[in-house]
């Protein structure tokens, strides 16, 4: 029987997003004028609570602003593995570490899924010793550039399971084979949360806290110091 232990990210791991620090982060390293940009961001981001763009034409105006419409892959893997550097020393709950530590002890094979881009989650996931990143990912040229538009769909809502499933596929592992725990802190991973052995609502926001309480998954708060 293979153990999983699948983890979201963004505050399940992290006490903060990480998207929006990650595209200031960049900015200012490579670009400073680049910041002037991140009103019109900001005006994507009402666009989308509007429901007049969705999450992944967010993800795309957001990077082509702040990231350029193509980076080399190795000044992005620069700046994600310095942001990387940076989470793991500040962003990083410590009640999140105690489980991963926990579970690998365990014998679970360690995976996060998020819909964070992959350009960096996976510097984040390597730092605390994820055997597997399941991510968002970005197309390319030719050259190999990074560009704003996406390859494949954004890994959220029922996506991420979907991507989860295909995984396991890749892998030669069989769902009826595998015992699985998931974490994640928002509504939107019910469906994953609801195909896993052990559901936890890590850090729940007020959704995810009702749902919880009605499918009996168990809630725990790793904010606190």
């Amino acid at each position: 029987m293979q153990r999983l232990a699948i983890y979201d990210m963004d505050k399940t791991i992290t006490a903060k997003p990480t998207w929006t620090r990650f595209l200031l982060h960049v900015a200012r390293t490579r670009a400073p004028w680049r910041l002037g940009l991140f009103p019109v961001v900001g005006l994507g981001g009402l666009a989308y609570l509007a429901r007049r763009v969705d999450r992944a034409g967010l993800k795309r105006l957001s990077h082509r602003l702040l990231l350029g419409r193509a980076l080399p892959p190795a000044e992005m893997t620069v700046v994600a593995e310095a942001f990387a550097d940076l989470e793991l020393q500040k962003g990083v709950l410590q009640g999140a570490r105690a489980q991963i530590a926990a579970d690998r002890a365990a014998g679970y094979r360690l995976v996060m899924a998020t819909a964070s881009h992959r350009y960096y989650a996976e510097a984040i996931g390597k730092r605390l010793g994820f055997d597997d990143v399941i991510a968002t990912n970005a197309k390319r040229d030719g050259q190999g550039h990074i560009l704003s538009e996406l390859e494949g769909e954004n890994c959220y809502g029922p996506v991420k399971l979907h991507m989860i499933e295909n995984w396991l596929a890749a892998e030669g592992l069989l769902r009826a084979n595998c015992y699985v725990r998931a974490y994640s802190d928002h509504v939107s991973d019910a469906p994953l949360l609801g195909w896993a052995d052990e559901a936890f609502a890590v850090n729940a926001h007020g959704p995810l806290a009702k749902l919880a309480a009605a499918r009996g998954w168990s809630q725990l708060d790793w904010r606190q110091p």
